[in-house]
């Protein structure tokens, strides 16, 4: 018998030089193809990117294994460079921006409440969603 790995679910805050926001902006639009490899060979996917009012930047992704997919991360020369030239983008940061983050703490999931609930999303039809 197999288990498959829990998804790990990761959000994280930064916050942005406001002075940069256009700059950091145009540097995600798009992101350096070897980048975006080296992000999903780490295992992280669904990965997003928000950002709010006064540069406050919301990150989330998903990942069986994050210790895994920060140690990959961590030994990648792609993401060696892109985080040098992404550091000077935040304040307050001591240190590569994927390493320290200020990570969240979830404190509600759908998914999970609906699970432990006996319900799942897959029973919701249209009709109840209006």
């Amino acid at each position: 018998m197999t288990t498959t790995p829990a998804t790990t679910r990761v959000c994280f805050q930064l916050l942005v030089r406001p002075e940069l926001l256009d700059e950091y902006i145009a540097r995600h639009t798009p992101v350096w193809p070897e980048m975006l490899a080296e992000i999903a060979a780490a295992g992280r996917r669904n990965y997003s990117l928000f950002l709010g009012d006064g540069g406050r930047l919301i990150g989330y992704y998903e990942t069986d294994d994050d210790a895994a997919a920060q140690a990959y991360l961590a030994a990648s020369p792609v993401a060696a460079r892109w985080e040098a030239e992404m550091g000077r983008f935040f304040l307050g940061l001591e240190g590569r921006p994927d390493q320290a983050a200020t990570p969240l703490t979830e404190v509600f999931n759908l998914e999970a409440q609906l699970a432990s609930a006996g319900g799942s999303t897959s029973s919701t039809s249209e009709s109840d969603a209006s």
